[in-house]
């Protein structure tokens, strides 16, 4: 396993940018679905979001963009995070340090009635402290 691939659950991972070079190993790890939450263009030198698209179609895992930028977390990100996790037993999301991909995931969870508390609690396995998206994991919370 990358040693950058950090455990939030034993289904879900979180990690910094990813190298399509990175990908072949994820297939073998069992991943069967990356998902980016990076812009194109966000840093240079950042891989273009096509590239790990097709690094990961070659090592057959499924991919999916849900960027999130500036303007933060939208509904309809978070309906797209639920599309394409359905049915997937071990995904691995990334951005430039993995924080917004495990938010992504927290609200999610959050919003499907997760408690916010086993939400805060996964992230933090996993080395993220969202403490500071309390407030708004609890808002979407049911």
């Amino acid at each position: 396993m990358n040693p950058k691939f950090n455990k939030i659950t034993d289904s879900f991972y979180a990690s910094p940018q990813i190298l399509p070079a990175e990908i072949a190993a994820a297939a073998e790890d069992g991943f069967d679905l990356i998902i980016n939450n990076r812009p194109d263009g966000e840093e240079s030198g950042q891989p273009e979001a096509e590239r790990i698209r097709q690094a990961a179609q070659d090592a057959g895992i499924d991919y999916v963009d849900i960027p999130i930028g500036r303007d933060g977390v939208s509904g309809a990100a978070l309906d797209r995070f639920d599309a394409a996790t359905a049915g997937k037993t071990k995904v691995l999301g990334f951005c430039r340090t993995g924080t917004r991909s495990t938010i992504v995931r927290s609200m999610a969870r959050a919003r499907a009635g997760e408690p916010v508390d086993q939400v805060l609690a996964e992230a933090a396995n996993g080395g993220y402290d969202l403490s500071a998206q309390r407030t708004a994991l609890s808002a979407l919370a049911r």
